[in-house]
C-alpha cells in the first residue's frame, strides 16, 4: 500500500475497503501502530471534529459504547479525548481506536467537505483515488 497519509484518508472517504486498513493497520509493529493513532488524532483535530461527532463516529465505527474508545469519545474536550484513544496501547484497544478515529475523521471531514470544500478547494486529500501515487498527498 502508499503513504500512511493517503491510506488513512482513503478509508475516512470509503475509497478503501475497511477489512483492507484493518489488515494494514495489523501488519504495522506497535510502535508504527501508536505513531499512526497520534497521525490519526491529528487529522482529526485539523477536520475540526467535535464531541457531537461522538455518537456518529462510534455507530459508524461499529462498536458498542461501552467500548473504552467509544466511551472517552463522548466525554470532554475532543483534542484530550483524541490523544486519549490514540494513547491506548493494549492490541484490542488499538484496533478499536484506528477504527473509531477514522469514523471520526469520516464525519468531520465530510462536514467540512459540505461547508468549506463544495465548490473545490485545494486540499489535495479531498482529491484521492485508490491509485493515488505513492509518497503524494499530505494533510494539512
Amino acid at each position: 500500500m502508499a503513504d500512511p497519509y493517503v491510506i488513512l484518508n482513503q478509508l475516512a472517504q470509503e475509497l478503501r475497503p475497511m477489512s483492507q486498513g484493518i489488515q494494514w493497520f495489523e501488519s504495522l509493529s506497535a510502535e508504527e501502530q501508536s505513531t499512526t493513532l497520534r497521525l490519526l488524532s491529528q487529522f482529526c483535530v485539523q477536520a475540526r471534529a467535535t464531541t457531537e461527532d461522538g455518537p456518529e463516529s462510534v455507530r459508524r465505527a461499529g462498536l458498542r459504547a461501552t467500548h473504552t474508545p467509544a466511551v472517552l469519545i463522548t466525554r470532554g474536550p475532543m483534542d484530550r479525548q483524541l490523544g486519549k484513544i490514540a494513547g491506548l496501547t493494549p492490541h484490542d484497544e488499538r484496533l478499536k481506536s484506528f477504527r473509531l478515529l477514522i469514523a471520526v475523521l469520516a464525519v468531520a471531514d465530510g462536514r467540512r467537505r459540505e461547508r468549506f470544500c463544495s465548490n473545490g478547494c485545494g486540499h489535495e486529500w479531498h482529491r484521492l483515488s485508490v491509485d493515488a501515487p505513492r509518497g503524494g498527498s499530505r494533510r494539512n
